[in-house]
Formats: C-alpha cells, sequence, structure tokens
C-alpha cells in the first residue's frame, strides 16, 4: 500500500507531465499556426495544376531562409487589393528579363518549355510584352491556365512584401489527380541565366 507522501509525489509527476505535454502540443499548434495556412481554390487560373474548389497548405516560412523561385507556386496578396489573396506561378524573378508573344515565354533569352501550362486552352488575351525587365524586389507571375489568368500580364509585378508563401501540398478533395505534394518545376528554368 502507497503512503500519503507517496501517492502526492506521484499526482505532481503526473500533474507535471500532463502540464508538460499541454505545453508540448501547444507550442508545436502555434509553430504550425506561423509557418502553414490553408488555402482555398477559386477559380481555374492555375488548370491543370490546381483545380477550383481544392485546398492547400502554404508554407509561410519557405522564404525566410531562401528567395523564391521560378518555378514556385506562390499564394500573395493582390497588389491592386491587398484583402484578396491570389495564387500564381513565378515565372521571372528581380533584373530578369521577360518576353511573351503569343503563347511564348522567354525570360532572359531561353524560351521556356512549359509542361505545365494548359494545352485545352492556348489562347492569350493580352498583348505582347517585349523585354520587360522585374524590378528589385519584385516577382512576375503567370496562371497556368493562360487564356483564363488574371496575372502580371494585366496588372504588373508582385512585390515581395505581397508574398505570403509557397503552396505545397494539396490536401482535399483526395480524389483528384493532382493530391498531394505539388510538383517541382525548376527544371522548366534550368536554362535561364
Amino acid at each position: 500500500m502507497m503512503g500519503r507522501e507517496a501517492r502526492a509525489t506521484l499526482i505532481r509527476l503526473w500533474a507535471r507531465q500532463i502540464l508538460e505535454t499541454i505545453t508540448l502540443v501547444l507550442l508545436m499548434l502555434l509553430i504550425i499556426r506561423i509557418t502553414l495556412q490553408n488555402f482555398h481554390i477559386d477559380g481555374h487560373s492555375m488548370e491543370p495544376t490546381l483545380h477550383d474548389q481544392e485546398y492547400i497548405l502554404v508554407n509561410k516560412a519557405a522564404y525566410l531562409l531562401q528567395e523564391p523561385a521560378r518555378g514556385d507556386i506562390i499564394v500573395f496578396q493582390y497588389p491592386r487589393n491587398p484583402q484578396e489573396n491570389y495564387i500564381k506561378r513565378i515565372i521571372a524573378t528581380p533584373g530578369d528579363r521577360i518576353s511573351i508573344q503569343k503563347n511564348t515565354v522567354i525570360v532572359d533569352g531561353t524560351t521556356l518549355h512549359e509542361r505545365y501550362v494548359n494545352k485545352d486552352d492556348p489562347y492569350n488575351p493580352y498583348p505582347t510584352i517585349n523585354q520587360r525587365v522585374v524590378g528589385a524586389n519584385q516577382y512576375f507571375v503567370m496562371g497556368d491556365n493562360r487564356g483564363n489568368s488574371s496575372d502580371s500580364r494585366a496588372w504588373g509585378m508582385v512585390p515581395r512584401q505581397n508574398i505570403i508563401g509557397k503552396a505545397v501540398v494539396v490536401y482535399w478533395p483526395f480524389d483528384v489527380d493532382n493530391f498531394g505534394l505539388l510538383p517541382n518545376m525548376s527544371d522548366v528554368f534550368a536554362h535561364v541565366r
């Protein structure tokens, strides 16, 4: 049989363990909340990579130690209305020269072979762009569904401070063809300086 003092010690140990567990869980939840955010896709501008009504996770800490890169899919505050969040692919980074002629995208003299672009909608509703230079701390973004995307061709560059994070995972719904990690498309830009 356990004495009164031994029982009190055991209760203190259990209470301490429970408190430590609760503190650890709360700390983990805080870290997850700071670094990850869910995002709901509303529209078809990123087809076929992302679909309307999907849910994704955005890594808000992705650019703490590195700069956003060509090919990254980012969520950002729309420059004309910071209350709205958009999702697009980075095509050109600070200092790049970009040209777009119909469906051909050229970055720093290199023609991109963009396998992620929606081939079913090749229409480009925007005028030709010739040798536009991407300014410091700015990014040129486009949707993968080029005929149905409001992007840098229409309203200009995305300032660095507007970037919320990098899209990394499609987590809902389960039955889509792109469930899970988003593919890395950096090889499309491998020959750009």
